[in-house]
């Protein structure tokens, strides 16, 4: 690994979103990086500023109106019906109004907030299918998923709620500021001015409460990957009586999101209160200074009444204020983890000049390759092996003798420390990642099968086979036969992760999948692991067909799966020991001959060469 990629591995590790470290933030600082996602929808987003204050100016029409109404009552200007029914008239098509323009603001606003989410959590998730395993194996899935469903899913609520209580607000103060200055200015700044003191509240609040949502976050998390850990193993769970002890671990986790909600809590709950004092503040002094300034004519009484009224349509904003600027600091916090998963930016990509390959791939090689994962040990020491087509080559060792490690490097999971892998004497690397793995059919150790029926786990690889193209693999890997018995054939589904299924009959599905892309190479990792030895022995007899025109790459524990290889590579610690077909290492008496010894029950030559490498 090159010391950039080193150091962009650790820049990740501290900011990839997914923990409550980091920077200061600010104020709605995240929440910012909205907006270019509205560009697309910026008619629609314009729709909605526009009714939603047509909405609020029809709001206050009606306080102008009954302020009005009561100085004509009061100077006599107005006695019959007549002139009382326009008012009414007046106030029955605010009312109108508003309802109408508020509904055009509401479905503008929700719609938006629901194509942004969609918009975002893609952004995201381009971003996260994008990076290498080595991300995926630092971190846990619930986490992952928090952040791409319950974050998201704030930000739908910040868009379609708070940023309407944001225009609200500010349409119903500048509006309500114009009217009221036009009335009196003095008792404007008798109503605004307690009320400017609300913003040093709304900055102590800020500054406090953003640590206590981005912990809680974090938490819910951390709740979400117990979780998930304990319903994918719940097998494990149970069969070990574990249930007290899961329990206990869900408890401390939930008790961990309930301890930063509590502590958020006791936060915003210091910050409500001083909105009301505040507010109270304002209209006893709005109350006390205008009946006097009535008294002394200074103001008319319909226009005490049009401040009345209206310091009572105010009180909603202010308290929403409060609730508002909570949001937002929620929402911050999900922002936050939200656009760092956009940020996200793989080490492993196609690099400058990187060419598709052409053609059909028809020899690897390893070229003195050396490998170790990061903060461990190396586990690949100078390795070196070629393949053409039409030729196999079997992987064999001890545990931790870097076999898969091996099939990692071919799919450019990883990339070598040094040395070179290529494909048709082209360095992987030089290449694209689409071109190259293209050519790559992969059947691995932990088999995954998604969530649906047979035949679209095997058509995973080429989702325009033909059904007989899709049962013509399943006969090769030995999957057709079973899949017959079950009561709707090909379209029996496999539940979460095969669950249905057996652990024979799921390697032999993603066996299928690998054989029907008829890849130029095919790379088996325990493939037939969990089959019985008959099933392996057609299986085998059937690969030994499919093999042709093609290269194939099988790790195996069990030696019967690759004795027939071309080539077989023994491994002792990173390092190929031995290497030759079946029959010659059979003959050296050392690693490979040990494990045969043992393997077919012939403990009387096992010389345990194999067994002492074992980690």
């Amino acid at each position: 690994m090159t010391a950039a990629m080193a150091e962009a591995q650790k820049a990740r590790e501290r900011h990839d979103g997914l923990d409550e470290s980091g920077d200061k933030q600010v104020l709605g600082k995240q929440l910012w990086r909205i907006i270019p996602f509205i560009k697309p929808y910026k008619k629609r987003f314009f729709l909605g500023v526009g009714a939603n204050a047509v909405a609020r100016a029809c709001d206050l029409l009606p306080f102008v109106a009954m302020g009005l109404l009561t100085d004509a009552v009061l100077r006599g200007e107005i006695s019959e019906i007549k002139d009382f029914a326009w008012y009414g008239a007046l106030i029955l098509a605010s009312f109108t109004g508003l309802a109408i323009s508020q509904g055009i603001s509401n479905y503008s606003w929700e719609t938006l907030a629901q194509y942004l989410q969609h918009d975002i959590r893609m952004k995201a998730f381009d971003s996260l299918i994008k990076m290498e395993m080595r991300y995926f194996e630092d971190r846990q899935t619930g986490d992952i998923m928090s952040v791409l469903s319950a974050d998201v899913n704030q930000l739908e609520n910040f868009l379609s709620d708070a940023s309407t209580s944001i225009i609200r607000i500010f349409v119903t103060f500048s509006a309500a500021f114009a009217i009221l200055m036009w009335m009196s200015w003095k008792l404007t700044i008798v109503l605004f001015v307690p009320i400017a003191f609300i913003m040093p509240l709304v900055y102590f609040f800020s500054t406090r409460i953003q640590r206590r949502y981005r912990e809680t976050r974090q938490s819910f998390g951390d709740i979400n990957s117990v979780l998930a850990n304990n319903i994918s193993g719940m097998g494990v769970v149970q069969a070990y009586n574990a249930q007290p002890y899961e329990a206990q671990r869900v408890g401390v986790e939930s008790g961990s999101y309930m301890d930063a909600a509590i502590k958020a809590t006791v936060v915003r709950n210091r910050f409500l209160p001083g909105i009301y004092v505040i507010a109270g503040l304002a209209f006893g002094a709005l109350a006390t200074v205008g009946g006097w300034l009535v008294g002394n004519g200074d103001i008319s009484p319909g226009q005490y009444v049009t401040f009345l009224l209206m310091s009572t349509r105010m009180s909603m904003p202010l308290f929403i204020l409060g609730m508002l600027v909570n949001q937002i600091q929620k929402s911050e916090a999900s922002a936050r983890r939200v656009f760092a998963m956009i940020d996200l930016q793989p080490t492993i990509i196609d690099k400058d000049g990187a060419e598709d390959l052409v053609g059909k791939a028809e020899r690897i090689s390893f070229e003195d390759v050396h490998f170790g994962y990061p903060g461990g040990n190396k586990v690949l020491n100078g390795i070196s092996l070629s393949l053409e087509e039409n030729q196999s080559v079997g992987i064999v060792g001890p545990t931790g003798a870097g076999k898969s490690t091996i099939v990692k490097l071919l799919l450019r999971y990883y990339e070598p420390d040094s040395g070179k892998a290529t494909m048709n004497n082209t360095d992987l690397q030089d290449l694209t990642l689409a071109s190259m793995r293209q050519q790559i059919g992969y059947v691995s150790q932990d088999v995954y099968l998604f969530h649906g029926t047979v035949r679209e786990n095997i058509a995973y690889s080429n989702q325009s086979a033909s059904k007989e193209e899709i049962e013509e693999a399943a006969h090769l890997a030995g999957a057709h036969e079973f899949i017959e018995s079950f009561k709707i054939g090909y379209d029996t589904i496999v539940g979460d992760r095969g669950v249905k299924l057996s652990g024979g009959q799921r390697q032999r599905i993603s066996l299928a999948r690998a054989i029907l892309r008829k890849p130029a190479l095919l790379i088996l990792d325990e493939a037939t692991s969990a089959v019985d030895t008959r099933t392996e022995e057609i299986i085998q007899r059937n690969l030994n067909q499919f093999k042709d025109g093609r290269m194939t790459v099988a790790v195996a524990h069990r030696l019967s799966t690759i004795r027939d290889a071309d080539v077989i590579l023994v491994l002792v610690e990173g390092v190929v020991v031995e290497r030759g077909t079946h029959s010659d290492l059979l003959s050296k008496d050392g690693v490979y001959a040990d494990l045969w010894a043992v393997q077919t029950g012939d403990l009387d030559n096992s010389t345990g060469q194999a067994t002492q490498h074992d980690s």
